[in-house]
């Protein structure tokens, strides 16, 4: 049984930082691509960025400059560090990996002062 669980959401202030992180289980982790989306309300879900087996990173033109993906295949583990976040920002983060279309629940991200 494939499982994805995202944690480190919650309320932070404009230009501050968050770290999620996303545990993985029921995959050969090492071998995943694997993405962060987010889904604001009202909007649709977007891709944020992603990660190779090998640790190639690739971002969307929004969050470049300011997170950075990165994964511990030891720990099966894919985090997101968030900074200089912004209230736009605000969604729901989304774990996820395009090899099975597996999804996590998400974790909320809320940027305001």
């Amino acid at each position: 049984q494939v499982r994805l669980v995202e944690s480190g959401g919650g309320l932070v202030q404009p230009g501050g930082a968050l770290r999620l992180s996303c545990a993985a289980s029921g995959i050969i982790f090492s071998i995943y691509v694997m993405d962060w989306y987010r889904q604001a309300p009202g909007k649709e879900r977007e891709l944020v960025a992603a990660i190779t087996r090998g640790g190639s990173a690739s971002y969307a033109d929004s969050v470049k400059g300011r997170f950075t993906i990165s994964r511990d295949n030891a720990k099966n583990t894919v985090y997101l560090q968030m900074n200089s976040l912004q209230p736009e920002d605000t969604a729901v983060y989304y774990c996820h990996t395009p090899l099975g279309n597996y999804w996590g629940r998400g974790t909320q991200v809320t940027v305001s002062s």
